[in-house]
C-alpha cells in the first residue's frame, strides 16, 4: 500500500501576501487522496506558477511582482529537487522582463523556461544550463493592442504560454486582446518567432486565459476568464493553426452572480475535461466527443471553498486536486472513470492562499 510518507511529492504555488512562506512541499497518498507536509516551504514571494523540468530534478516558479532588479519586472525562480529529502533548493533566479509573470512552462528538451508576463503583457523564453539554472533571456516579445472591456483589456495581458508536444509552437492566451498567439520555437537560439497564422481571435470580451491540449495534439482548448467559457479548437500540428469547433459555458444556466474562470485541464484518458469557476466555486466537468472534440456539459461540482484558481488531476486519472485561494485550501476529489463526474470530498489540506498545484510524476 501506498502511504503520503512513501507517495509522489506535490509542489504548490501560492500568494504569500497573507501569510504563506513561498512554495510547499507535500507528499500524496495515491490510495486516500490525502495530501501531508513533506518539509519547510521554499521562500519566494507570490511563487504563482509552477513548472516542472522534463528530467524531475528541478522546478521553476513565477515570482508574481512588480519590481526585480530595480526594474519593472517580476522574478523567475529556478529551484532543485531532491526527491529522497522532499526539498527544493533555492538554485538561482532572473528577471522575467515584464511585470507580473503568472505562468511558465518547459520545453520537452529542458532547455528553456518560457514565461508570460500578465501585468506586463509579455513572453519571454530563458535558457536553462545543465545544473537546472536559469541564463539571462534569450528572447523577449513585448504584445500590444486591447479589447472590449476597459477594466480588464485596456492593454495586453500575456496569460499563460503552453508548448506543443514536439516544441514547434508556443500558443499564447492573451486575455487583454481575445486572441491566441501562435509562435513558433526556435529551440536551437531559444527564440519566438512569428508563427503564420500569427493568432487566432476568441469573441470580443471573452478574455482567454489558461490552455490545454487533447492527448492526441490534434486539438485544443482554451478558457475564457471574462465570459465563463472554453472554445474547443481543432489543431493543425503541421501549422499551428487553430480553427474553433464550439464554445461552451462552463456555468449552469440558472446562475446569475458574479463568476470568471481560472484554470483547465484534460482528463489523462482525453474523455474528460475539466475547469474552474471563481464566484460560481466549482469545478465544471464536460465529456469529450471522440471523433470531433466537441464537449457536453456533465454537471458541476463545489470545491468546497472559495475562489478555485488552479487544479490539477493526479498522474493515475483518480483524483482531482482543486486549490481554493482564498480559503487557503486544497480539496481532493475522487474521479469517476465511467463518468468523468467528481465524487464526495477525499481530504482537505490547509495552505495559505493556494494557487498552482504540480505533481512530480505528472
Amino acid at each position: 500500500m501506498t502511504h503520503a510518507s512513501s507517495g509522489p511529492l506535490v509542489f504548490i504555488g501560492t500568494y504569500t501576501r497573507t501569510g504563506s512562506r513561498g512554495v510547499y512541499v507535500h507528499r500524496f497518498d495515491a490510495d486516500s487522496g490525502a495530501l501531508e507536509p513533506a518539509s519547510a516551504a521554499s521562500e519566494a514571494e507570490n511563487p504563482s506558477f509552477l513548472a516542472l523540468h522534463p528530467n524531475r530534478r528541478f522546478l521553476y516558479a513565477a515570482s508574481e511582482i512588480g519590481e526585480f532588479e530595480g526594474r519593472a519586472q517580476g522574478a523567475l525562480y529556478a529551484y532543485a529537487i531532491d526527491a529522497e529529502s522532499a526539498r527544493l533548493d533555492f538554485i538561482n533566479r532572473r528577471g522575467s522582463g515584464g511585470q507580473g509573470p503568472c505562468h511558465v512552462s518547459v520545453d520537452s528538451t529542458g532547455s528553456f523556461l518560457l514565461a508570460a508576463n500578465y501585468q506586463g503583457g509579455s513572453v519571454c523564453a530563458l535558457p536553462i544550463a545543465e545544473d537546472g539554472s536559469l541564463e539571462p533571456a534569450s528572447d523577449f516579445i513585448q504584445h500590444t493592442g486591447s479589447s472590449v472591456n476597459p477594466d480588464r483589456q485596456e492593454q495586453a495581458h500575456a496569460h499563460s504560454i503552453n508548448l506543443d508536444a514536439r516544441d514547434r509552437f508556443a500558443y499564447v492566451p492573451d486575455l487583454g486582446q481575445d486572441r491566441v498567439i501562435i509562435y513558433r520555437l526556435d529551440a536551437e537560439r531559444g527564440m519566438l518567432l512569428a508563427n503564420d497564422p500569427a493568432h487566432v481571435r476568441v469573441d470580443a470580451g471573452f478574455g482567454p486565459r489558461h490552455f490545454t491540449f487533447d492527448p492526441s495534439g490534434s486539438r485544443a482548448y482554451v478558457i475564457n476568464e471574462l465570459a465563463s467559457t472554453i472554445t474547443a479548437f481543432g489543431c493543425d500540428v503541421d501549422t499551428g493553426a487553430l480553427a474553433e469547433i464550439q464554445t461552451v459555458s462552463t456555468l449552469p444556466s440558472d446562475f446569475s452572480g458574479s463568476n470568471t474562470t481560472a484554470d483547465i485541464h484534460i482528463h489523462p484518458s482525453g474523455r474528460f475535461l475539466y475547469g474552474s469557476n471563481r464566484g460560481h466555486d466549482s469545478i465544471a466537468v464536460f465529456e469529450v466527443e471522440a471523433n470531433t472534440g466537441r464537449l457536453a456539459a456533465m454537471g458541476h461540482e463545489s470545491t468546497r471553498g472559495q475562489t478555485p484558481r488552479n487544479f490539477a488531476i493526479d498522474p493515475s486519472g483518480r483524483f482531482l486536486l482543486a486549490a481554493n485561494q482564498d480559503s487557503d485550501s486544497i480539496v481532493t476529489f475522487s474521479i469517476d472513470p465511467d463518468s468523468g463526474r467528481l465524487g464526495s470530498t477525499c481530504h482537505a489540506a490547509e495552505i495559505p492562499m493556494p494557487v498552482c498545484v504540480r505533481f512530480l510524476d505528472e
